[in-house]
């Protein structure tokens, strides 16, 4: 039974998105999802700034909001720094066309921050999110993960993650 274990935790391991590694390609448009405009987005596009990604079940929103308004709140260089929030609408009993018009008004107060939809929890499953949760992801300029926390943020957790964006921005 052990070794079972152990072979089940080294497999899912191998998986799961890696801190100094490039997520496996993915993109969402079509049935899957896309930008809240109806384009396609492209996990390349993570590449040639540093980003945050906040890939979150919009029934937690409220308690991502004091990471997203300290990420608001910092003088962060746009030509350098960009927030994705990826919207896993799979997660939520809300009408996805109502969850959709709330954050296309909500994006207009967000600095810096491009909306996307996951109808199908497509890449929750391609990289190994948890689900029914808040997934916080950082990249680097060259698109390689340099932070990963899933659940809320404690507030040093918040000052840290501030840190390591600003480290990547240098």
């Amino acid at each position: 039974m052990k070794k079972i274990l152990t072979i089940l935790a080294l497999t899912l391991s191998v998986y799961a998105l890696q801190t100094g590694e490039v997520p496996p390609h993915a993109v969402l448009s079509g049935d899957h999802g896309g930008t809240n405009d109806g384009k396609s987005w492209d996990s390349r596009s993570l590449v040639g700034k540093v980003h945050t990604v906040l890939y979150m079940d919009p029934d937690e929103r409220k308690a991502a909001m004091p990471f997203l308004d300290a990420l608001n709140a910092q003088p962060f260089d746009k030509q350098k720094y960009q927030t994705v929030a990826i919207v896993n609408l799979a997660a939520t009993w809300m009408p996805d066309a109502i969850l959709e018009t709330m954050l296309a008004k909500q994006q207009k107060s967000l600095n810096n921050t491009i909306f996307v939809f996951d109808k199908t929890k497509y890449l929750l499953q391609k990289w190994h999110l948890k689900d029914d949760a808040s997934n916080v992801l950082i990249f680097d300029a060259k698109g390689k993960l340099v932070y990963q926390k899933s659940g809320v943020l404690s507030a040093d957790e918040i000052k840290q993650v501030m840190q390591i964006i600003s480290k990547h921005l240098q």
